[in-house]
């Protein structure tokens, strides 16, 4: 656990600093309060402890998964890698959901790329055409703030 003299950010473990290794306990605690009453206050010790836990989850599948990754002469940890790597250490309860999250994230990911694919192609055919409308178009985006636009 981290102590609370300040020193713990600046040692070292394994040449990482323990900032760097471990989640933003902001992030930790909004994470907390969705699951608790409106009412209800979260110690920091609670917190720091729960920190604690989900980083040294997360490096213990990451682990797993690069293991995996590098027998097989990989670079890259995917989300499959993760998957496989839960179902391994024993938490089959997660993994069998986090799979079917991961397809359908992958699913709205293609319908999304195409749907962009489709718009980029529907914006050079119409640079390519001279016409008032695109003119009004280019004027338009050109007087809108580009927090309007899409990117």
């Amino acid at each position: 656990m981290v102590d609370n003299l300040g020193a713990s950010a600046s040692n070292e473990e394994g040449g990482i600093k323990e900032h760097d290794r471990l989640l933003p306990i902001a992030n930790v605690g909004r994470i907390m309060k969705q699951i608790l009453p409106p009412n209800a206050k979260i110690s920091k010790e609670a917190k720091e402890t729960m920190q604690e836990c989900v980083s040294e989850f997360i490096s213990f599948v990451t682990s797993e998964a690069s293991e995996k990754c590098r027998k097989e002469k990989r670079k890259t940890v995917n989300g499959d890698d993760i998957c496989w790597a839960l179902g391994t250490l024993g938490f089959d309860d997660y993994a069998g959901p986090l799979k079917r999250y991961l397809n359908r994230y992958r699913e709205l990911e293609g319908d999304r790329s195409a749907n962009q694919d489709k718009v980029i192609g529907n914006n050079e055919e119409m640079e390519e055409q001279p016409s008032s409308f695109g003119s009004n178009i280019q004027s338009r985006n050109q007087a809108e703030p580009s927090s309007y636009r899409r990117n």
